[in-house]
């Protein structure tokens, strides 16, 4: 199929022969118009020790510029409609900010911003936007400095003006997240993104208080350097132990953070990442590491409590696994989602091609999306990272998006009725010669754009459908025909806006 689409927001004038259609009208029986599949479709793009991106550090405006485009050219090609965007590694920023200096992973040097000057951010949105990608902004919340990184530390980073906080704790700095001053700085950095941003949503990963560290002698874990803020905690009045504390600490921060965002922004996601076993035991054939106990993250009440628009804890395990199942833990995390939120799980997509006993086939990975599609409803993925897309490792993109494949077709983010459940009003649509002579154009408009993010776009070809997902800004389609391939006889248009909410249908039959 030749198609070719116009992203001009310009209209053409009416002319002989446009046919035009408003909701309803023009409405043919039919009963096999299919839908548009809704599901998350999310990557990691991981900016720490330039993971996917930039591919390594001091790279020119433009060569980032480019590489970045790449990744979001392969996300649309895999039907993918998300990228999680890390913007903040350890107290850095990817962005413009006056709160922290600009990311080493950047340029090579903290504080330096990229040459010639650009808001990598700023960019990362708009080229999201105009692909009809969500773009969520990644951050982590309490790691100060990343130890890749010998440079020199600029002032204004948080080590500099409250070293108070900032605690050596393996090779790694760290904020102190009990620690007023911390929670406040970590909100304030990641509000101000939403502010200033057309972010789609904020989102963090597993790292809340850091892994544990041992001993190289003793084998011994290492205490988190906490013991002087626990003191003032209990001096004043304080009555928890230690460990309630810190759990405490970390779901006061996470409770603040949806709230502010939504306070903000309302339609903003936000987006929990954390490991992906609650505690060993749960459900009862599951053993391994112990988030609670050892990362301070009570994450099944930050579900459960509904602190949270989408939930993707890191199943970075088999099918098969014998304890720690991904299926299993999927199933009981489902159940855990008394808010009911989206509950869309990470998957460990890099595994594919690894050498050694933990490579994975790509067919692990379209199982575990299988599955997602069968324990949840509204589903939802997130791929780490984007490196194993980018070197389509064991030809993972076309076992995914091939003719039957589970991303063979485009797909609507789920809809998410606690935040907003009102549908925009229905699109314009009309139909009229191409400027050629030879196909079809369909040209929509909206009487509130900003209303829109996608459009979606259903054409009948003879006796199989063409579906679109379109982003806002592209306003005009053409068709064309082709061998097997006729001028459509039916077209659906239909307007969809930041929280998913769907418009009625518009009907055209050429």
């Amino acid at each position: 199929m030749l198609t070719r689409i116009l992203a001009s927001a310009a209209f053409a004038i009416v002319s002989t022969g446009t046919l035009m259609a408003a909701p309803g009208a023009n409405e043919a029986a039919t009963t096999d118009v299919p839908k548009i599949q809704r599901e998350f479709r999310g990557v990691w793009v991981a900016t720490v020790a330039n993971i996917d991106w930039p591919s390594t550090r001091g790279l020119s405006a433009e060569e980032q510029k480019k590489e970045l485009i790449a990744i979001l050219d392969k996300a649309v090609e895999l039907n993918l409609n998300a990228i999680v965007l890390q913007v903040r590694p350890a107290c850095d920023a990817l962005y413009e900010s006056k709160l922290e200096p600009w990311s080493p992973f950047l340029t090579g040097v903290m504080g330096k911003a990229p040459e010639p000057y650009y808001d990598p951010l700023q960019f990362a949105v708009e080229e999201c936007h105009k692909r009809g990608l969500e773009l969520h902004a990644w951050f982590n919340p309490y790691r100060a400095l990343h130890p890749s990184y010998k440079g020199e530390i600029p002032p204004n980073h948080i080590s500099k003006t409250h070293p108070e906080v900032v605690k050596k704790y393996g090779q790694y700095l760290w904020l102190d997240p009990g620690a007023k001053v911390v929670q406040d700085h970590s909100l304030a950095v990641m509000l101000d993104v939403v502010r200033r941003y057309d972010i789609d949503g904020v989102h963090m990963d597993d790292y809340f208080y850091p892994y544990p560290e041992k001993d190289k002698k003793t084998d011994q874990e290492i205490p988190f350097p906490d013991e002087e803020t626990y003191a003032a905690y209990k001096k004043a009045g304080g009555t928890l132990s230690l460990q309630d504390w810190r759990r405490d600490n970390v779901n006061k921060f996470v409770k603040r953070l949806y709230d502010g965002v939504k306070k903000e922004k309302p339609w903003v996601k936000v987006g929990l990442s954390p490991f992906g076993i609650w505690k060993p035991g749960y459900p009862p054939q599951i053993k391994g590491f112990n988030q609670y106990e050892k990362l301070y993250a009570d994450a099944r009440l930050w579900f459960q409590k509904g602190w949270v628009d989408y939930f993707t804890p890191q199943l970075y395990w088999r099918i098969a696994a014998p304890d720690q199942s991904y299926v299993l833990l999927l199933k009981w995390w489902w159940e855990q989602n008394l808010s009911r939120r989206h509950l869309w799980p990470g998957l460990y997509t890099s595994r594919v091609g690894e050498k050694g006993k933990n490579a994975w086939q790509p067919d692990e990975i379209i199982n575990q999306i299988k599955w997602s599609r069968i324990l949840t409803e509204n589903p939802g993925q997130v791929h780490f990272s984007m490196a194993a897309f980018m070197s389509n490792r064991l030809q993972i993109n076309e076992e995914l998006t091939t003719s039957g494949a589970v991303y063979a077709q485009p797909a609507l983010v789920p809809a998410l009725p606690w935040l907003d459940a009102v549908p925009p009003a229905a699109p314009k649509v009309r139909v009229e010669p191409a400027a050629s002579g030879e196909g079809l154009k369909v040209v929509v408009e909206h009487p509130k754009p900003k209303d829109v993010r996608v459009w979606t776009l259903r054409a009948k070809r003879g006796t199989k459908w063409d579906v679109k997902v379109l982003p806002e800004a592209v306003r005009e389609y053409e068709f064309v025909a082709a061998e097997n391939q006729p001028l459509p006889s039916l077209i659906l248009v239909t307007a969809v806006d930041r929280c998913g909410n769907e418009s009625k249908e518009v009907r055209v039959q050429p």
